[in-house]
């Protein structure tokens, strides 16, 4: 039994660990012990990180942070992870924030003793840092790995080349044209980048509803894709930023364009450079090691806070309130102020108790 005294520990309280040898039966057997004693209850999913959040000793975004870290699955979500849990959000919020409160300081004492022709407060400048943190890379992207979607007509070889790339048969193939009705998923790590390969039906004008359905499924894909491969006419490809025109079916048909890659699912032509490409691709999409990833709640509460100081009044009582708003969305970032709409979200994703 161990012993952790307030306010050192985890949690910010008073705790008591208990450490048991054996195996299910022997921790079964303790569990229930336990039970039956007044005033004690199994903790809820998340409970001691909230405790450890409610008394401050860590904030949300390390909260966020600690969540993220346990669902890592590869080394580059584990590394930006730890990063957050690690308090590196936390510190750059924190730095904006002095600065607000400093230029807070001088529009206040300006209204009161000052007079609007004698300040000069550097806006600019906090703008600037404003902007540089809000155009910060998105976690989501990093948690829910790069979407690589797969588009083209029918029996262009979709279905086979995802095959091939994840080498294993996770998608139906057959000659006959519109087999692939839905989209079909498959989360998968190269080099430690996570990526979803996505087979879509083939894009084309049909009268079979269910085709119709799959057809529009796929649309909506290609339009969601971060990567996207075209299996098509090459001079037809969808308008794209990150497109990787392909020649498939290279083991029956020469490629006659130099600057589209061959590939062959039957022979393998052309696949590992295709991965490469893919993971390039990806990486470019996604954090560096030294920067700092935001989520979709983390990067709404810091674009308010910049919408808040963009175009502000040449009035300094407005200017002051304006200031006053920016800082509570930081504060919302780090979780001082306006979370109880996210906690339960937030903890209900961690393991029992944790």
């Amino acid at each position: 039994m161990l012993r952790f005294d307030r306010p050192a520990s985890a949690t910010g309280e008073d705790l008591v660990e208990l450490h048991c040898h054996g195996g299910r039966a022997v921790v079964a057997a303790v569990l229930t012990a336990l039970g039956e004693i007044d005033g004690l209850r199994e903790a809820l999913p998340g409970e001691f990180t909230r405790r450890a959040l409610e008394h401050g000793r860590l904030d949300l975004t390390e909260a966020e942070g600690l969540a993220d870290l346990l669902e890592a699955e590869t080394q580059q979500q584990r590394r930006a992870a730890l990063a957050v849990a690690g308090g590196a959000l936390r510190s750059q919020v924190e730095e904006w924030r002095t600065r607000l409160v400093d230029l807070s300081a001088q529009a206040e004492a300006a209204i009161d003793y000052v007079g609007d022709d004698e300040t000069d407060l550097d806006l600019v400048a906090l703008r600037n840092q404003a902007d540089e943190l809000a155009q910060e890379w998105r976690a989501e992207l990093l948690r829910e790995g790069v979407r690589v979607v797969l588009a083209g007509p029918p029996n262009a070889g979709k279905s086979s080349l995802l095959n091939a790339l994840v080498e294993n048969d996770r998608a139906i193939v057959s000659e006959i044209a519109g087999t692939t009705r839905d989209v079909i998923e498959v989360p998968i790590a190269w080099d430690g980048v996570p990526l979803v390969l996505v087979d879509t039906a083939g894009l084309r004008t049909s009268d079979d509803i269910i085709e119709q359905i799959g057809v529009g499924l796929a649309q909506r894909a290609v339009e969601g894709a971060d990567i996207l491969l075209w299996l098509g006419n090459p001079t037809a490809y969808p308008t794209h930023p990150k497109c990787v025109r392909l020649h498939t079916k290279s083991d029956c048909h020469e490629n006659t364009s130099p600057d589209i890659l061959a590939v062959s699912a039957w022979i393998g032509e052309g696949v590992p450079e295709l991965r490469r490409i893919i993971v390039e691709m990806a990486k470019s999409l996604l954090p560096a090691e030294s920067d700092v990833s935001l989520n979709e709640r983390q990067a709404g509460a810091i674009e308010q806070a910049l919408t808040a100081l963009a175009g502000l009044p040449n009035d300094l009582v407005l200017i002051a309130d304006e200031l006053r708003a920016a800082r509570t969305s930081l504060d919302r970032v780090i979780g001082v102020a306006g979370i109880e709409d996210v906690l339960d979200a937030l903890f209900g994703r961690f393991c029992l108790g944790k």
